[in-house]
């Protein structure tokens, strides 16, 4: 594999770890987070039952995973495309989890466009923080401005957006 084709992996997995962190975010269906995703500059690492890479695209199948420090993404099927070998657009689908130290986010499929800094995950989206819980169907998340917005889906959940806060208590 050739240096360029070694980094240009190294940044379609360095994009995948970019997808939200909620820091504070859950209160609202759209806010602003308080706090900027924290990214780690270490080694990025990825495995997967099975997997190729050609010049414009990135495939890992069965168990796949991309982690960079304590950031991980993991998902049955994590996919990267472009153009020129540069990776545009990811895609992880099947039980789809993005792991920080601080939440967990939980879906059945997940988008990022890296033109427009977008995620976007679907499908029973749970997000968790410490104890705070906030479902819906879709989660879209800016990766540049750390805007979000949760929005119903179909399902158990009749199309709304649900969540449980603790507020924090000082003093203790």
């Amino acid at each position: 594999m050739s240096m360029t084709r070694t980094l240009t992996i190294a940044s379609a997995a360095l994009a995948l770890l970019a997808l939200p962190t909620m820091g504070g975010a859950q209160t609202t269906p759209q806010t602003t987070p308080q706090t900027a995703p924290q990214l780690d500059k270490g080694a990025i690492s990825y495995g997967a039952d099975a997997g190729e890479a050609t010049p414009n695209s990135l495939s890992l199948r069965g168990r796949a995973e991309v982690v960079q420090g304590q950031n991980r993404l993991r998902a049955d099927v994590i996919s990267g495309s472009g153009v020129n070998s540069e990776i545009d657009r990811i895609e992880a689908s099947g039980n789809v989890y993005f792991v920080t130290p601080e939440q967990t986010i939980r879906g059945d499929r997940a988008v990022f466009t890296l033109s427009d800094n977008e995620v976007v995950m679907t499908g029973d989206v749970i997000v968790t923080q410490g104890q705070n819980v906030m479902t819906g169907g879709r989660l879209t998340y800016n990766t540049e401005t750390q805007a979000v917005t949760m929005a119903g889906g179909s399902g158990s959940n009749g199309g709304r957006i649900r969540g449980v806060f603790y507020p924090e208590r000082s003093g203790n």
